[in-house]
């Protein structure tokens, strides 16, 4: 019988993988939700927008993967410290950029699709501002 150890840092790259399939998850619901509220249901959108999560996925387990690769890689040259640092910093920017964007894709959804949701739809119009801010400066 095979046994599989896993070791608590592998155990937390799961849990944000698990998270960012979630969030991906989340995004193309109240997407799916807001475009049949807004009557702006395309297949083209959807399938940009699942092969768009795909991506995010595929880029989050490559994270995963450098970071066990930088650790395997510092054993061997005998710098484990600087080679776990390296690793996890990746995932943990890989994985901070992919929640904040979904995060906020899921509360976009949501703005459309309550009209309730004025407060929500400042803080969307404020990020707004901010990004047509960032944009013209590029």
């Amino acid at each position: 019988m095979i046994t599989i150890r896993m070791e608590v840092s592998e155990i937390k790259y799961i849990i944000m993988l698990l998270i960012v399939i979630g969030l991906a998850i989340a995004d193309l619901v109240t997407g799916w939700i807001k475009a049949c509220v807004c009557e702006e249901l395309r297949s083209s959108k959807m399938r940009r927008g699942g092969l768009g999560k795909l991506a995010e996925v595929v880029v989050m387990a490559a994270a995963v993967g450098s970071e066990i690769g930088f650790s395997v890689l510092g054993r061997y040259y005998g710098h484990e410290l600087l080679a776990s640092v390296t690793g996890e910093l990746t995932a943990f920017s890989v994985f901070g950029y992919i929640f904040v964007m979904e995060a906020v894709s899921i509360i976009e959804n949501y703005a459309r699709i309550d009209p309730k949701a004025r407060r929500i739809r400042n803080i969307i119009k404020k990020l707004a501002i901010f990004k047509e801010d960032n944009d013209k400066n590029e």
